[in-house]
């Protein structure tokens, strides 16, 4: 019984955009979309050059702009593969995501956004066990794992609690050492849910991933002793990002 190989995209003969950047974003994609797994070989540049209707040329200079990026990794005479650079959450302690990522071997990173105070909403109030409109602290920061990009997070903290916060933060700070130097703070427990959604539209650029991608929502409150200091959404990147929880029965 024979197969019939999925359509493959062409690239626009009419657009401004040069093949080699257009070949790119559609490799990209089907990078995103797991067609090709982590670890996986993808097709040889002979097949891709059929595949496309490009030149060898357009094909590497595709290629060395994916492995630029950390997407793919070239082996001499073994071919292009997808690079594995997933982070694998298991069981876990309350702990940064910088010692997380730590521990697993790579560097963390952030890149600070933004911050301001905001007033808590109805239902941060509600998680946190304050009243609506309790000032917070809004903290905004691209998180990154090896240079690249694999989250963004926004925190909202009790501003009554970390005064002097704003002037306090910058890139690469791990915000749990800092709230403990100086403040003395620090989890001693939290609740976490995980959803799958869509990247919000302004998050995809700043991720490096295409619009309509899908990554993991995740909602955080930390507590100390009894009290909730810190609330955090984070939107993280689902190629660069797994669970694994073991199960075992009693």
């Amino acid at each position: 019984m024979s197969s019939t190989r999925p359509a493959v995209p062409r690239l626009s003969q009419s657009s401004a955009v040069p093949f080699y950047l257009q070949l790119e974003e559609l490799l990209l994609r089907r990078v995103s979309a797991g067609e090709w797994p982590p670890g996986g070989q993808i097709p040889t540049e002979s097949e891709l050059c059929e595949q496309y209707g490009v030149s060898r040329v357009t094909v590497r200079q595709a290629l060395a702009r994916l492995v630029q990026r950390g997407l793919l990794t070239r082996g001499r005479g073994k071919g292009t593969f997808v690079r594995d650079s997933r982070v694998t959450a298991s069981a876990r302690s309350v702990s940064s995501f910088s010692t997380e990522l730590g521990a697993l071997g790579m560097k963390p990173g952030a890149v600070l956004l933004g911050i301001d105070t905001v007033p808590a909403s109805d239902l941060v109030a509600n998680a946190m066990h304050r009243e609506p409109g309790t000032e917070l602290f809004r903290l905004r920061r691209l998180r990154t794992a090896d240079g690249q990009p694999i989250a963004v997070q926004t925190s909202l903290l009790v501003a009554e609690m970390f005064p002097g916060l704003d002037e306090k933060v910058s890139d690469n700070t791990s915000l749990y050492e800092l709230l403990g130097s100086e403040y003395g703070v620090g989890p001693d427990e939290a609740m976490e849910i995980f959803r799958v959604a869509g990247v919000p539209r302004d998050l995809a650029p700043l991720l490096d991933v295409p619009r309509g991608s899908h990554a993991f929502h995740v909602v955080r409150v930390s507590f100390t002793g009894p009290v909730a200091f810190e609330h955090t959404t984070s939107f993280i990147r689902g190629d660069r990002y797994e669970i694994r929880l073991p199960l075992r029965n009693p």
